[in-house]
């Protein structure tokens, strides 16, 4: 009988309540907002006010990049985790983006195998480097512990002792080097004010600066003159709720072209439609004039990705037998990245 209750037990918490209806999907079809401008730049960051905290953000992640970049390190930054769009200025309610940060913090262990240092500039309780093997959802650790004979201490059971042992000896070796550090944000305002600071921080070092843009941006956002004070009454609208959103400022090229113009520049294109896809990452490709759009669709994202470059296509996809035994795409990712980064870096160095 309780093996059965277990199984169920399980079994249910396999239900994914997350999987949309893909026929219900809206059409991806129509062309996106244009770049923004030096004005559109200049408007947005002196109408919002910068958050309170971003001075001690600009103090630590200088102090990380002199310290890295003086023991010739690279660093890739790498944003990772959904922005939200507060609909009051005492937060109850909210406009969220998908996104646990999974892509975002497997990919900066990646990065961190590979010798590179990394910002990791994370949506706040979204999955972390390491940690994530061991969240609330997979291999949750209170499921493996398990009290001594004595009832005196805690004990990691035989099934986890081995992945456990492996993945501390890693952040521990990445924690004694000082080669992770963590950045959080919340809001889409939280996020832009801080990617453009460390964007112009990482510009000092040039082309060993690798920017990995794996974070879901919000597209719209309510300006802070229209943000309500306190909780918004359902009474006062009749039972509606109508809320007139600005486009969020397209600042891809900015970064491009003004925050770190000789870095190389990674960003993702997420979508459902498999038709669309090669063409808006291309697209994306052609506006902001980076390096390297990764392409993936919503259903089938942990198993393939395109590269799209100025040159070429190329899909990165996991075998069957590899995906049956859990690999990563992230582990055939982040070499191909390096590698690409490596031969930019001795672009630059021929200019």
């Amino acid at each position: 009988m309780a093996t059965r209750e277990n199984n169920e037990k399980r079994l249910l918490s396999r239900v994914a309540t997350s999987v949309p209806d893909a026929q219900s999907a809206i059409d991806r079809s129509l062309p996106e907002f244009p770049a923004a401008t030096p004005i559109d730049e200049d408007s947005y960051f002196r109408l919002h006010k910068p958050p309170a905290y971003l001075s001690q953000i600009s103090t630590g992640v200088a102090s990380f990049i002199n310290e890295n970049h003086g023991r010739r390190r690279k660093i890739v930054l790498v944003t990772s985790g959904g922005t939200t769009v507060p609909l009051e200025n005492n937060t109850v309610r909210f406009i969220d983006n998908f996104s646990a940060g999974t892509r975002g913090a497997t990919s900066a262990e990646y990065f961190l195998e590979q010798g590179y240092s990394v910002i990791f500039l994370h949506r706040e309780f979204s999955l972390l480097p390491y940690s994530r093997h061991f969240s609330h959802t997979t291999n949750c650790l209170l499921d493996h512990l398990q009290f001594s004979q004595d009832g005196e201490r805690v004990e990691v059971d035989g099934v986890l002792q081995k992945d456990l042992l492996s993945v501390l000896a890693q952040y521990q070796k990445v924690k004694a080097n000082n080669m992770l550090l963590l950045v959080p944000f919340t809001t889409v305002h939280q996020y832009l004010f801080t990617l453009k600071l460390i964007a112009q921080e990482l510009s000092v070092i040039g082309s060993d600066a690798l920017f990995y843009l794996a974070a879901a941006v919000s597209d719209f956002f309510l300006p802070t003159s229209r943000i309500p004070e306190h909780k918004i009454q359902s009474q006062e609208h009749g039972g509606k709720l109508v809320v007139d959103l600005e486009p969020v400022p397209k600042f891809l090229r900015r970064l491009v072209d003004s925050w770190a113009p000789i870095a190389m520049i990674v960003s993702f294109k997420l979508e459902t439609d498999n038709t669309i896809l090669i063409k808006k990452a291309r697209t994306a490709l052609e506006r902001y004039n980076h390096q390297l759009v990764i392409g993936n669709l919503l259903q089938t994202r942990k198993y393939e990705v395109v590269f799209v470059t100025p040159d070429n296509e190329h899909w990165i996809r996991l075998s069957k037998d590899a995906a049956e035994h859990k690999v990563e795409i992230e582990s055939l990712i982040i070499p191909r990245i390096v590698a690409m980064h490596k031969t930019w870096i001795e672009s630059r160095e021929t200019m």
